[in-house]
């Protein structure tokens, strides 16, 4: 087949757009980035090398003889590239009917919930794999060790018929997947509100064969049904002897002893999940101890840059108010103080979590830290009339927060630097941006040189000028 992605970039859509060129199909792809000048990606380089053919989003990509176009919910129906479809009626897929068709013709594990499902999904994966199982993989994160072979890092293609998979909640599309094994993370509100994602979670729970939630967490309580269960101190797995520290956690399950390194209670409950479900695998404690205490962790989620002065460096993909809270607390974990910078992701990610933001924020940041809020990432499409991050900013000014906001990537990385001291950790979240890894290492550059020039940005690709 001959199969074009709209937003190819994206990455879901670039763990599709790999696994099929792997399998052998022609594919081609475009993406905003590419329009906007961003034509180095890390992302590029490794489709192309499967034979993947990039294109600006205009039109150009999509021929004749395509034979089938996919996109997702971020795209617009008045997008040119739709247009293009209709225009030589080529059937057009929504990135969920196509991963649906791979969880319905593999013995599927997918991983859902608010937040960790990228981490989970990782985990699993890593234990499957040292387990002997060859399992396959089709994720919303990149996986560390995966891109230390070569892979990009997001997607695997293995040798049974094994599928562990991110089944993302974001636009209720998780409701498409029929999986053997569904795992239940948390639900909290984002994207959508509470009572919408109740729904889909209840729907994704009654497709799967069978299904394991996490006990202790309040809003899936009335989901659950029969199924298994895990928490740090309820459910059918625990953990026990539970010690966190500002390097990752020691733990006991059953008596078998877990070493995680990564820092945060939260990544305790990504493991439980993991292992819950490893077990109905066939898998034992001891292959999962020993796989989670080698496992390198997920690209962006909680990754040092560098440490240099006594100061270090973290970037991270933390973007709504849950997982900002988890990572905040355990960046506490980790340093004296904590210098956090935060880019939100969507207009409409603000519009609807705004006040959860003011408070995740007020209860986090403590009155020796400091926040750095910059304006939302605008990667186009219509943006919501007076939305903006001010509107966190000054509710957390009101709430007597130690936070600045400044629009300039220049002026914030030497603010930070400058107020940079021995015993800090900094910490750049925010999620879609492929250039936040880049500015974590801008601001590791400006600690280490001790660089405090606040020059202005020529351009900021990042920041809309909109009026407010």
């Amino acid at each position: 087949m001959k199969i074009h992605f709209v937003g190819i970039g994206g990455i879901g859509m670039s763990a599709l757009a790999q696994l099929h060129a792997m399998a052998g199909d022609e594919v081609t792809g475009s993406d905003r980035l590419i329009n906007k000048g961003f034509t180095g990606l890390p992302i590029w380089k490794e489709l192309k090398k499967l034979g993947v053919r990039i294109y600006p989003q205009d039109g150009s990509g999509i021929a004749e003889d395509t034979d089938a176009v996919i996109l997702t919910s971020a795209i617009e129906p008045d997008n040119v590239e739709i247009q293009a479809a209709k225009k030589y009626s080529i059937p057009i897929l929504h990135r969920s009917d196509l991963l649906a068709k791979h969880v319905k013709e593999s013995k599927t594990i997918a991983i859902s919930g608010t937040s960790g499902k990228s981490t989970t999904t990782a985990m699993l994966f890593e234990i499957l794999r040292k387990a002997g199982k060859e399992p396959s993989l089709i994720t919303g994160g990149v996986l560390l060790s995966l891109q230390q072979e070569g892979y990009f890092g997001n997607v695997y293609k293995g040798k049974s018929d094994i599928l562990v998979i991110e089944a993302d909640e974001s636009d209720g599309t998780l409701v498409n997947y029929h999986p053997k094994i569904g795992v239940m993370l948390n639900l909290a509100k984002d994207h959508k509100e509470l009572d919408i994602l109740k729904g889909y979670f209840k729907k994704f729970s009654i497709n799967c064969d069978k299904f394991i939630i996490n006990a202790e967490e309040e809003n899936l309580k009335e989901i659950g049904g029969k199924c298994k269960t895990f928490g740090l101190k309820t459910g059918d797995l625990t953990a026990e002897n539970l010690q966190l520290d500002g390097f990752g956690s020691n733990f006991t399950v059953q008596g078998q002893s877990f070493r995680i390194n990564l820092p945060g209670e939260h990544y305790v409950k990504d493991a439980l999940g993991a292992i819950s479900a490893a077990l109905e695998l066939g898998v034992t404690l001891e292959q999962c101890s020993k796989a989670l205490e080698e496992f390198k962790g997920v690209y962006r989620r909680f990754n040092t840059i560098g440490k240099t002065d006594g100061v270090e460096v973290i970037d991270d993909f933390a973007h709504n108010p849950h997982k900002l809270a988890a990572t905040l607390k355990a960046a506490h974990l980790r340093g004296k103080r904590v210098l956090a910078f935060f880019q939100p992701h969507a207009f409409t990610s603000v519009q609807l979590l705004l006040k959860e933001f003011i408070e995740e924020f007020t209860r986090q940041i403590k009155k020796d830290d400091i926040l750095w809020l910059s304006e939302i990432y605008y990667a186009g499409g219509t943006i919501p009339e007076h939305i903006s991050s001010k509107l966190i900013f000054e509710g957390l000014k009101h709430n007597g927060v130690p936070v600045k906001f400044l629009p300039c990537r220049n002026e914030t990385a030497a603010d930070i630097a400058a107020a940079a001291k021995p015993g800090d950790v900094v910490l750049v979240m925010g999620a879609r941006d492929p250039t936040l890894t880049d500015f974590a290492k801008q601001i590791f550059r400006a600690i280490k040189d001790k660089d405090y020039s606040k020059k202005p940005c020529r351009q900021c690709l990042m920041n809309v000028d909109k009026k407010f």
